[in-house]
């Protein structure tokens, strides 16, 4: 057996123990995904992908690269040697995690099954103290490449509580979903373990990747045993901590969000993942403990992203190198990196924001990322994923971990396996519920069960969103009920594109919002983002919300260098992009004039069903070996953004320029 090391340590700033009977949670309960039907046109058919492509193609990938052989050769069920990276298991276990959220809306025995099976092989690769890494125990003598020649020696890199912390994450969710503790017994029984190893007067170690602290608080939600929270707060309080004569010593530098303590932490910098994992983190310790500090430095990280170093698609992490948030307005287009890892955590962490602040901005980020940035990183088919993804490419530019067009699956393939369970957790992003008030935040047509002043009311939201802005939200209390029905009123719909003056519309738009309660009018009195309805509801109250879908231009500031005199395109929430394959092949010579007339054509048949954007714009060429430059007419078609790399390797834009200069010339 492996020794567990300890040692004593006096450290240098003071641990707060946290009495769980004084404890709350977020001010604001969102409504479970569980009492949430998707019904609508645009998400349920790609939920409905998830289900029954994505989630049984990604276990099948992980079968095939030996993901779940490793446990199999660690339980004793099989010989061989440890398969893959050192993180590996982590893939599998965020996919267990999406199967559980699929079957507690979609029962399937065969499923049920499968992860029974598959739980039981993970159990039997637990050590008898209760750790789990297949990369060291297969052979603790030769662990994988960066595992550390000995348990928690080399934390920085091996991703040995990263691990975990998925699987804590599953294991609640099959827990939940099932009502089975087999799960759930094996990650108290790690949590145990690592909460006897870590902690003050014990050993020191801080998490290189973040998610052990989500997975944390998860567990003590479901336990209520507070160990698992004073843990998730201490491996958050110990970065930056510079603590002497330990055994294993560990970096504290940028690209882990250690260089100093995360309350005096103002910047997003270094890996985005994983600082955005620890802002998560931070926000759920926060709202469980009350500590005002980690929401004044999340608040402060949060206006450094949304005003410097996000993307108009909702990516962020601007750099290849380093997976990083480059510095302020740093946003490339064709080298942007952009994770579909970080876009899901970006969500994540403006969801905790808004359950924290109840203001409508937060779910601007979120909406915004959600449509484009994250969309894009999966195929309509379920099946090709992006790792990056970037805002313009060419026939000839290939970037980190992939290519020109979604890949089947990477080496590295923590974004194929974290699209597949963010998905189905997507129903619980849509209402939220505090004290007589409910909170709709995303507009999808659906039907819920939500529970407002103790008593059950049925909505029906219909709508066909996000290629028309009309929405009705039919109201179906058991019994007459009052309560405020809290809307929100999208940025965008308001000449906002995202908080903050890193992105504005070339112009401001005269169509405004309409708003109705059984066909009378209401008025247009707007708080933290929010149209509020007070109303004493009875069954088959109707409001009706009208959002303008105008083609808008977007100009991003002057200070992010490759924007100067472009333009990027949106309707509604969705970006669009223009490429090769619908313009003759070429973008990069594509013009959009500030007064383009645009006009909107409805596709049923192409790429999932979109609306496209047409326009005549000027194309330009440079003859006469760089002396003139010319123009023609051109028939211009954008298509959103997240469909984009479906027909083909091409050209792809997102933002274009508005008139020829020198310098636009050889942009990109």
């Amino acid at each position: 057996m492996l020794i567990k090391i300890s040692i004593l340590i006096q450290f240098v700033f003071i641990f707060s123990i946290v009495n769980a009977q004084k404890m709350n949670d977020y001010p604001i309960t969102p409504v479970s995904f569980t009492k949430v039907k998707i019904n609508d046109n645009f998400w349920k058919p790609r939920l409905e992908t998830n289900r029954k492509v994505t989630i049984p193609y990604d276990f099948q990938k992980c079968e095939e690269t030996d993901r779940i052989q490793n446990f199999e050769i660690a339980a004793g069920m099989k010989k061989g040697k440890f398969s893959g990276i050192r993180f590996n298991d982590s893939d599998v276990f965020k996919i267990m995690e999406g199967a559980a959220y699929s079957l507690a809306n979609h029962p399937d025995p065969d499923l049920e099954k499968y992860l029974d099976d598959l739980i039981a092989k993970i159990a039997g690769a637990q050590e008898d103290d209760g750790y789990l890494y297949t990369a060291r125990t297969i052979d603790p003598d030769h662990p994988a490449r960066d595992a550390g020649k000995e348990r928690w020696s080399y934390l920085d890199q091996s991703h040995e509580l990263y691990n975990v912390g998925h699987m804590y994450e599953a294991a609640v969710a099959h827990f939940q979903a099932t009502e089975k503790r087999t799960f759930l017994n094996v990650a108290i029984k790690n949590a145990n373990l690592i909460a006897d190893t870590f902690g003050p007067n014990k050993q020191y170690g801080v998490p290189g990747h973040q998610e052990i602290e989500i997975g944390l608080v998860k567990l003590y939600r479901v336990t209520s045993d507070e160990k698992y929270l004073n843990l998730a707060k201490y491996f958050l309080d110990i970065r930056g901590q510079q603590v002497e004569n330990v055994l294993y010593p560990q970096r504290h530098d940028i690209y882990l969000q250690s260089h100093i303590p995360v309350v005096e932490q103002s910047e997003a910098v270094g890996h985005s993942v994983r600082a955005t994992y620890m802002y998560s983190g931070m926000a759920d310790v926060a709202a469980i403990v009350g500590d005002e500090n980690y929401i004044k430095a999340i608040d402060k990280i949060w206006e450094n992203v949304v005003h410097k170093k996000i993307y108009v698609t909702g990516g962020i992490g601007a750099r290849h190198r380093g997976e990083a948030f480059g510095d302020d307005y740093e946003l490339p287009n064709k080298t942007a990196y952009n994770e579909t890892c970080a876009a899901i955590a970006n969500c994540m962490w403006n969801h905790r924001m808004f359950l924290l602040k109840g203001n409508a901005g937060y779910y601007d980020v979120l909406e915004r990322t959600l449509y484009n940035g994250l969309l894009s990183g999966i195929s309509i088919e379920g099946d090709k994923f992006f790792y990056p993804n970037p805002l313009a490419c060419d026939a000839n530019y290939s970037f980190n971990q992939g290519a020109l067009t979604r890949k089947p699956w990477f080496d590295c393939s923590c974004c194929p396996a974290n699209i597949v369970r963010f998905l189905p957790s997507l129903p619980g992003y849509i209402y939220a519920t505090k004290d007589d008030n409910l909170f709709v935040n995303l507009y999808m047509s659906n039907e819920a069960e939500i529970e407002i002043a103790k008593q059950s009311v049925h909505i029906i939201q219909t709508s066909n969103y996000p290629w028309d802005g009309e929405i009705s939200i039919e109201v179906i209390p058991e019994k007459t009920l009052k309560f405020n029905l809290k809307l929100r009123i999208p940025g965008w719909a308001q000449n906002q594109p995202l908080p903050g003056d890193l992105y504005n519309f070339i112009k401001k738009s005269d169509a405004g919002v309409i708003a109705t309660l059984n066909a009378e009018n209401i008025a247009l009195e707007i708080e933290n983002g929010y149209l509020t309805i007070e109303n004493r509801w009875k069954k088959g109250d109707v409001v009706k919300l009208i959002l303008p879908m105008d083609v808008r231009l977007v100009e991003s500031s002057e200070k992010v260098i490759e924007n100067r005199n472009r333009v990027a395109i949106e309707r509604g929430p969705v970006v669009y992009c223009v490429e090769g394959v619908d313009n003759m092949g070429e973008v990069f010579n594509l013009l959009m004039p500030e007064n383009t007339p645009t006009n909107t054509q409805w596709k049923g048949d192409l790429l999932g069903g979109i609306n496209i954007i047409k326009a005549e714009v000027p194309s330009f060429a440079v003859v006469n070996n760089g002396a003139k430059v010319v123009t023609e007419n051109h028939h211009l078609i954008a298509i959103p953004y997240y469909a984009w790399s479906h027909r083909g390797i091409g050209e792809m834009a997102v933002w274009l320029p508005i008139k020829v200069k020198k310098i636009e010339i050889t942009a990109y």
